[in-house]
């Protein structure tokens, strides 16, 4: 009897250890990567810290141009190496976005951007000739994949997917986090988003879309054109130019370059976003789409029913409106 005793407030013990440690809870990640900021909100049994970082180093050493030991560094340098398959899915979904966008997004656009120089610090130092004689070496119908080789049709083309990476690295990360489990996370990356299920506080996940203004209040909706709650898994990713461009001659250019002009777009988009079931997608549309401006965005969005976008542009008198996909109403939050 009295062995009784003691085994049986031992098993109850156990069992409510054994049920804490099983319970899930909210963790948060937060640090840099590929020279921006990352935030990480799942839902676990355990920290999946290590893991993260993994997943980061094993991307850092596929993707990173400004990696020299990178497989992207090894082949803007024409050195050989084989394409693992973290570079053959950005580099085929890069393909594809450029196709169906005519070209107005191309990973092979860096070395017009390294031309124009960060800011457009030497945009005055352009001339017509040198953009000329770059665009010889830019476009994307000149790079092709064969198994695991990457074909240059100039060996002085060189790929750099900054547009896209951000939105791929979420996917990576979302992807890993359902590979242990996890049915409820957001990963944002330098503001492009993958999200599924739901928050700490139960509700859907929300993503604030900011108005093209430099006065808003920090913190306060002042600041927020939109607020998207999509109870769905999905991904986000928004572009942007309206803190980022110059004027010349009453005109206003986007830092984003036009990758079959040479020059920076001189658009009306002030901002895009895009979603879509990957941010991968989102991201690249979303650069694509600042450069095409609203008429042609909308033109194409509408051909390509699997991505909703929500824009805002400025009208021939200079003031801003917004354009939507008629989908993407139902993830709108009242703010």
């Amino acid at each position: 009897m009295k062995k009784f005793n003691i085994i049986f407030p031992l098993a109850i013990c156990l069992l409510l250890f054994s049920a804490c440690k099983d319970r899930k809870q909210y963790f948060e990640e937060r640090g840099s990567i590929f020279h921006t900021l990352y935030t990480i909100k799942y839902e676990a049994n355990t920290p999946l810290t290590d893991s993260i970082e993994a997943e980061f180093k094993t991307f850092n050493l596929s993707l990173n141009p400004f990696n020299p030991n990178s497989i992207i560094s090894k082949i803007n340098k024409n050195e050989p190496v084989d394409a693992d398959d973290l570079f053959i899915t950005v580099f085929n979904s890069s393909q594809e976005i450029s196709a169906q966008t005519q070209g107005a997004f191309d990973a092979t656009v860096a070395p017009l951007v390294n031309l124009w120089g960060f800011g457009f610090n030497k945009m005055d130092s352009v001339t017509p000739a040198m953009i000329d004689s770059i665009k010889t070496f830019v476009g994307w119908q000149k790079i092709h994949l064969n198994g695991r080789t990457v074909i240059k049709d100039d060996p002085r083309i060189m790929l750099n997917f900054s547009a896209i990476a951000k939105g791929y690295a979420s996917d990576v990360i979302a992807s890993l986090l359902e590979r242990n489990g996890v049915e409820n996370y957001m990963v944002e990356i330098g503001g492009e988003v993958t999200m599924k299920g739901i928050n700490q506080a139960g509700n859907c996940w929300r993503i604030g879309i900011n108005k093209p203004i430099d006065n808003a209040a920090i913190g306060s909706n002042d600041g927020i054109e939109e607020i998207f709650s999509p109870c769905k898994q999905c991904g986000l990713a928004t572009s942007g130019d309206y803190r980022n461009f110059y004027e010349k001659d009453g005109k206003r250019y986007a830092h984003t370059i036009n990758p079959s002009t040479g020059y920076p777009a001189a658009q009306n988009i002030l901002s895009a976003t895009i979603i879509t079931t990957d941010c991968m997608t989102a991201d690249g549309y979303a650069t694509a789409f600042m450069v095409m401006g609203a008429e042609k965005a909308i033109e194409t969005a509408s051909r390509i029913p699997s991505i909703d976008y929500f824009l805002i542009y400025t009208d021939d008198r200079g003031q801003y409106k917004t354009a939507c996909s008629n989908n993407i109403r139902s993830y709108m939050s009242k703010h």
